[in-house]
């Protein structure tokens, strides 16, 4: 697991999850700006945190771990929580395949060996209009690709969840076509903002979010994010994703959050953060502008959805 805990740390000196998720009030109480660690030094060992943080308000753990998409396990909020501790995630094997100098299948643990591990506050945007901020530990994509070393043909990135319905009681059910599949462009996978998450606030993933392994891309809806990956593929070509088979004309291939193209049954202008009652206003890609946009240059994204 990529959060690595050094051997003489003691339960003592980990920092209460209740401290850690007002830490901005206390930092404020003490005079230190805000970006400051976002969990403790000797937990991350070593971690190291990038730039463009976001200040919103923490959503609470206990939201994050049982208010989850994650159809493997049912189409309920709560069924994953509920039903994914029959996933057993150790030991864990990638498969690496397509257009790439380095394919074959690597255990999850020699795959990451020697990435520097990142940690980063993002906001989290799901397509029926929920929205969340969540710290989450893991390491930039694009370092892992740069190892992989992708061939010149290579332009998509695809993500496969695994397929075990004895494991994840939900692909027994026909709501989708399994296993779960997801991508990107290969740009939009080597931007710094895109993660490959082993964690969330501080702590190894839970099953219902991921585990051991999850794509996380912050300006795109939530489904975009594939979970408990076993399979990475270099393509030469667009594919279609497994929402895009489901229902082609609700999700795109790029899923890019943007207040001005509605989904046909819900407007996608507001959203309301979980554990508030009121909604706000939706950003174009998620608040992430600034940072994303110029990937897109030249395209109609409300045609490309």
């Amino acid at each position: 697991m990529l959060i690595r805990r050094p051997p003489d740390i003691r339960s003592s000196e980990i920092t209460d999850e209740k401290l850690y998720l007002t830490r901005r009030q206390w930092l404020a109480a003490a005079g230190i700006g805000a970006g400051i660690a976002l969990v403790p030094e000797r937990l991350l060992a070593g971690a190291r945190r990038l730039t463009g943080q976001t200040d919103d308000k923490i959503t609470p753990y206990d939201v994050i771990t049982t208010f989850n998409n994650y159809y493997e396990f049912g189409t309920g909020k709560d069924d994953p929580a509920r039903n994914a501790h029959t996933l057993k995630t150790s030991p864990w094997t990638i498969s690496v395949e397509g257009d790439v100098k380095r394919p074959g299948r690597y255990p999850l643990d020699d795959l990451l060996r020697g990435l520097p591990v990142v940690e980063r506050v993002y906001r989290m945007r799901c397509v029926e209009g929920w929205s969340m901020v969540i710290p989450w530990m893991g390491i930039q994509l694009k370092d892992l690709i740069k190892q992989l070393e992708p061939g010149p043909n290579a332009r998509f990135i695809q993500f496969t969840t695994l397929l075990d319905p004895q494991q994840m009681p939900g692909q027994d059910s026909e709501v989708l076509e399994w296993p779960y599949v997801e991508g990107l462009r290969l740009d939009e996978a080597n931007h710094p903002l895109t993660l490959l998450s082993t964690g969330i606030y501080g702590k190894p993933l839970p099953n219902q979010n991921g585990a051991p392994i999850r794509l996380t891309v912050p300006w795109k809806y939530g489904f975009k994010g594939g979970k408990s990956i076993v399979r990475i593929r270099f393509l030469p070509s667009q594919f279609r994703n497994t929402w895009n088979i489901a229902a082609p004309h609700e999700y795109g291939f790029y899923a890019n959050v943007n207040p001005d193209v509605d989904h046909p049954r819900w407007s996608q202008k507001r959203e309301r953060r979980l554990g508030e009652y009121f909604r706000r206003p939706t950003l174009p890609f998620n608040g992430y502008a600034d940072q994303v946009a110029s990937l897109y240059s030249g395209m109609d994204l409300k045609k490309n959805f």
